[in-house]
């Protein structure tokens, strides 16, 4: 069990530290921190890690559901989402898989120990970024390439992938030890509140998304498609996908039908002048 903890927690942090934005190694941001530090993504990853993809896939939602909605204002963040996820994740993994267990954990890690390790690792950065200065202006090759590549990246590594193993692989038994302890009707709170906070994040991406208040149709739409008519979320997709058409195509028709009247408009009064 302790080989097979030790593992998975290596394996958490290693994929923490990938699906960091300043990470290179998969395309940039591109297959790092839009791909991998997505908590979907990682509760699929965090689930081969364990040997639960399962479970690692519900985590995923879940705290995909909260951080939906979640956004980055000029490098400032109010959580640190891959931290969150891996974190969340990791340690919810390593206590039984428990979803709402995994957005608590979630919130509280990328809240507070991931926005600390996310400014640490700025501050470190202007470390380096002085001394790569200093190196441009001596023509030192080597030391560029060390100073902007290979220190950010082990400052980078040691601030994310060591900190969520440690806390995944030593975590686990506090968090079974808090589990243990309080009573079961504070566990039931934190299930309930866990299982709501996603449907929240829902509700905030709707408020980003939908501009006009005749939207909603279509959101409640697909909710009795889905709860009522019992479709799965892969036809809803389809559906969804070919409603978006016809109304692209009547917004086009509708604006070259606006265009036209306006044209014809202009060459009556015209006729009308002459």
């Amino acid at each position: 069990m302790e080989t097979s903890l030790l593992l998975s927690a290596l394996l958490t942090g290693i994929f923490c530290y990938l699906g960091a934005i300043e990470t290179p190694w998969l395309f940039g941001i591109t297959g790092g921190f839009y791909i991998l530090g997505r908590p979907l993504v990682a509760g699929l990853l965090v689930g081969l890690a364990f040997g639960d993809v399962t479970a690692g896939v519900l985590c995923g939602v879940a705290v995909q559901g909260v951080f939906i909605a979640n956004l980055s204002t000029g490098g400032a963040t109010n959580s640190e989402i891959t931290y969150a996820s891996y974190g969340g994740i990791g340690l919810a993994m390593a206590t039984g898989g428990n979803p709402a267990i995994a957005v608590t954990l979630a919130i509280l890690i990328g809240q507070t120990f991931g926005l600390i390790f996310y400014n640490s690792r700025m501050a470190a950065y202007s470390f380096w970024n002085t001394k790569a200065q200093k190196a441009a202006e001596e023509l030192d090759y080597n030391g560029i390439t060390f100073n902007h590549v290979i220190g950010p990246q082990i400052t980078t590594f040691l601030l994310r992938a060591v900190p969520v193993f440690l806390a995944v692989y030593y975590g686990q038994p506090l968090v079974d030890g808090l589990l243990n302890t309080i009573p079961e009707v504070v566990t039931h709170i934190i299930s309930v509140l866990g299982g709501v906070l996603p449907a929240l994040g829902i509700a905030m991406l709707m408020n980003i998304v939908i501009k006009e208040s005749s939207h909603f149709i279509f959101f409640f739409a697909g909710f009795v498609l889905m709860a009522f008519a019992g479709l799965s979320m892969i036809a809803l997709v389809f559906i969804a996908a070919l409603v978006a058409y016809v109304v692209y195509l009547a917004s086009e028709r509708r604006g070259v039908v606006t265009e036209s009247g306006g044209s014809s408009a202009a060459v009556f009064e015209d006729d009308e002048l002459f």
